[in-house]
């Protein structure tokens, strides 16, 4: 019951996380989308547990490892990691959704 509940929190703390960063990003950089294309590489940077340097210095290694990550998640960080994806993507239409309202600064 502790885990399922800690899923449930871990999962919405994830979607407002993510949310809230597409949001302040899509409305400096006036680009509605671009947190749904920098998420995978969030999740990249969560997953695979080494230094980005790596990837232009030993990129077999690190492309290995990250194989190895993403095969390797649990289903609850899979779940987790979802519910940032449909943040970045909720905050994408809300930014649309404002600019189509006359809303200029966003």
């Amino acid at each position: 019951m502790t885990a399922l509940l800690q899923l449930i929190i871990s999962t919405v703390l994830f979607f407002v996380l993510f949310f809230g960063i597409a949001f302040i990003l899509n409305m400096l950089l006036k680009s509605t989308w671009i947190m749904t294309v920098l998420y995978p590489f969030v999740v990249f940077a969560i997953v695979d547990r080494i230094s980005t340097a790596d990837y232009i210095l030993k990129p077999k290694f690190a492309f290995s490892q990250l194989v190895r990550g993403l095969t390797h998640m649990m289903p609850a960080d899979i779940i987790m990691l979802s519910g940032g994806l449909v943040g970045a993507i909720t905050a994408g239409f809300v930014i649309r959704n404002l600019r189509r309202s006359g809303y200029t600064m966003f």
